[in-house]
């Protein structure tokens, strides 16, 4: 299993729609929607996201994630004097639970650690990913109805 990142580009907007998908069907599902209510939902909310992320942070490093040469997700982060955030990181149903976030979180923990960086995270309340932080370390700093915000401090 070879885990790479290569730098996004339009070439894998289709993709990134795919993996937007794949981490809310699970959500949506029990709405009893069609599988075309399901595409214009997802499309639109895929768009907005694009969006903001576009205008929040214009100068975030956006990578797809590889496995095997193969694109499985993504990761965006932000650089700041003493801070990295993280803004995103996301994979295809089928890669979760492999070792793949983990593997990338902690190479970031680790170069952060060595800059003398912090590692700032938010993460939906309803992702099971804010297990994985904790085991990592990461403490929260903040809440609010949606999201928790988490960091994470070399010692």
């Amino acid at each position: 299993m070879s885990v790479s990142l290569c730098p996004f580009s339009a070439d894998y907007q289709d993709f990134l729609f795919q993996l937007y998908a794949g981490t809310r069907m699970q959500e949506i599902a029990p709405f009893g929607w069609s599988p075309a209510q399901h595409e214009a939902f997802l499309r639109m909310h895929f768009n907005a996201q694009k969006q903001w992320y576009e205008q929040a942070y214009p100068k975030a490093d956006h990578q797809i994630i590889l496995l095997d040469g193969q694109p499985v997700g993504r990761i965006m982060v932000t650089l700041e004097p003493g801070r990295v955030h993280l803004v995103d990181i996301a994979l295809l149903p089928e890669y979760r639970s492999r070792g793949i976030g983990t593997q990338l979180v902690s190479d970031l923990v680790r170069k952060s650690a060595e800059a003398g960086s912090i590692v700032h995270l938010q993460v939906m309340r309803t992702n099971p990913a804010i297990h994985l932080y904790e085991r990592m370390g990461f403490i929260r700093t903040g809440e609010d109805a949606m999201y928790i915000q988490m960091e994470y401090r070399s010692s």
